[in-house]
């Protein structure tokens, strides 16, 4: 898979993404990550890409210009039109099931926005979707862009060691993961559950899913409603809710 970023700060992509993960499916050749800088785009001396809005008010706009010229270089390399990604706050909230759609792009194209914002002809013009990635203000889109390039190429063949590991991580079918434990068997007086020593997987799968659901419930209700649980599962959710 091929991330294409739009950047006024292209090293703190690559320095951000040449690590752990990311950095090894990028050696292997699973993804590329390829920063294009917007001021190389603009067209004076100083580099400037931005200028005050129309209409006035606070702060600086960037340039509509610089933005598209940018973009086509990009697409111009491309066999089709790629999809856009603007970073906002105007955007949906991004999620695991946004991430697994994403992944199935070749070309992904993700434009980070800085100042008040960037001049919406050119947004028009070149974006296919808005993203954000929650509710608080950051300085730039280069933070919540490498936080989607993270959990998107995760889910790309290869990239993880354990092939099965993403569709078992956290909010898979809306779920919150099972508590996870390691040696030693016991720690300050604090023991391993017993059903994870057993050696019975039926068990201990049951186990497992049984404190998906707990936790789900104690920390994030909201993801139940669009969980798949059996009428089993709802009611066992039920009666353990009572008692705790």
């Amino acid at each position: 898979m091929n991330f294409h970023v739009m950047t006024l700060f292209p090293e703190m992509i690559i320095n951000g993404m040449n690590t752990s993960i990311t950095g090894r499916a990028m050696e292997k050749g699973l993804i590329t990550v390829n920063a294009v800088n917007i001021r190389d785009f603009t067209k004076n001396k100083h580099l400037k890409v931005d200028d005050y809005p129309y209409g006035g008010g606070a702060g600086l706009v960037m340039q509509a210009e610089p933005v598209y010229l940018a973009y086509e270089s990009i697409e111009k390399k491309l066999s089709k039109k790629p999809r856009v990604i603007f970073v906002t706050p105007c955007g949906k909230t991004f999620n695991q099931t946004m991430a697994e759609e994403f992944s199935k792009e070749e070309e992904l194209v993700i434009l980070c926005g800085h100042y008040e914002g960037i001049d919406e002809r050119v947004l028009e013009m070149i974006v296919t979707d808005q993203v954000s990635i929650g509710d608080y203000v950051l300085t730039g889109g280069e933070l919540p862009a490498m936080v989607m390039m993270d959990c998107i190429a995760r889910l790309v063949p290869g990239v993880l060691h354990n092939d099965v590991s993403a569709e078992f991580e956290s909010f898979h079918e809306n779920l919150l993961e099972y508590p996870q434990y390691t040696r030693p068997e016991e720690f300050m007086g604090k023991s391993v559950p017993e059903i994870l020593l057993s050696g019975h997987h039926a068990n201990v799968e049951k186990w497992r899913r049984e404190q998906s659901l707990i936790r789900t419930a104690k920390y994030r209700p909201d993801l139940l409603e669009k969980a798949e649980l059996t009428d089993k599962e709802k009611e066992w959710l039920v009666q353990n809710l009572k008692k705790s």
